[in-house]
């Protein structure tokens, strides 16, 4: 038996780096997931990689800013499979224009909460109204660590990434008699195939050096904590937000710094 043998999934982001992992590592446990994606040919592309590894698996082309897409995803879902029993909200996104709260362009904001937000809501809603029909369910909502501390850049990604945590919990507080689990993961800096070209050299050394961990996170560490928290493995598990950043939030803010001293300057003596 796997983790999730017999379960249906929908992973909404399945096209990306983050989400095709998820989706891959979902079906390898036996789950029949559904690769939700606002690019068709890209949520094709891990459908298809998931047929081709011996996995059950179909995709569809979703906008969850869109109440009638993600509608029909779930049903969609729901017509293929039988049932839902996971959901991994992983869709979303972030500006380039979304630089500071002086300078911000509403449109920006409010594109920013639409897909973030509003987006992870619909999904919710529309999940939701399949779970509590079967009286069971796990949802699984990706954050983000910019969502649990204040940065220089990226104030609307944040505030839009602290709404799906408040969300989390209110989904977890509301429907958890009713069988339903909802959990949130705050990645760190994942520097998957997307991203690293367009990253800075400077700011992934300065991730290096604060986080606690020896290496970088991958796209299949954040892909085995979405496992975790959709299958039994956690079922007293709900409401919880587990970070998934190497530690970066564990320590003082003067981590780094401090280590570059040495701990020889750490007098611990009396």
């Amino acid at each position: 038996m796997t983790m999730l043998s017999g379960q249906a999934a929908i992973v909404t982001g399945a096209g990306g780096a983050i989400g095709r992992a998820t989706a891959r590592l979902l079906a390898r446990q036996g789950a029949w997931v559904l690769c939700a994606d606002r690019n068709a040919d890209t949520a094709a592309r891990t459908a298809d990689a998931i047929l081709a590894a011996g996995g059950h698996a179909l995709s569809v082309k979703a906008d969850i800013t869109d109440e009638a897409e993600v509608a029909a995803m779930v049903a969609a879902a729901v017509a293929a499979f039988g049932a839902l029993g996971v959901l991994v909200n992983n869709a979303g996104g972030s500006s380039r224009r979304d630089v500071d709260i002086a300078s911000m362009d509403a449109a920006v904001w409010d594109r920013t909460m639409a897909l973030n937000a509003r987006g992870t809501m619909l999904c919710c809603k529309h999940a939701l109204l399949q779970m509590l029909a079967q009286g069971a369910g796990a949802i699984v909502n990706i954050s983000s660590g910019a969502a649990t501390a204040g940065q220089l850049s990226m104030p609307a990604y944040a505030a839009s990434k602290s709404a799906v945590l408040a969300l989390t919990r209110a989904i977890a507080t509301q429907h958890g008699r009713e069988g339903i689990r909802c959990n949130a993961i705050t990645p760190g800096l994942i520097l998957h195939e997307n991203l690293a070209p367009h990253y800075p050299e400077a700011h992934v050394r300065i991730d290096a050096a604060n986080i606690l961990s020896p290496r970088q996170g991958t796209v299949d560490d954040i892909a085995n904590a979405v496992l975790f928290l959709a299958s039994e493995m956690s079922a007293f598990v709900n409401g919880h937000v587990l970070p998934v950043d190497g530690g970066l939030f564990a320590h003082t803010p003067t981590y780094a710094q401090t280590l570059e001293l040495g701990l020889d300057s750490l007098s611990l003596r009396n």
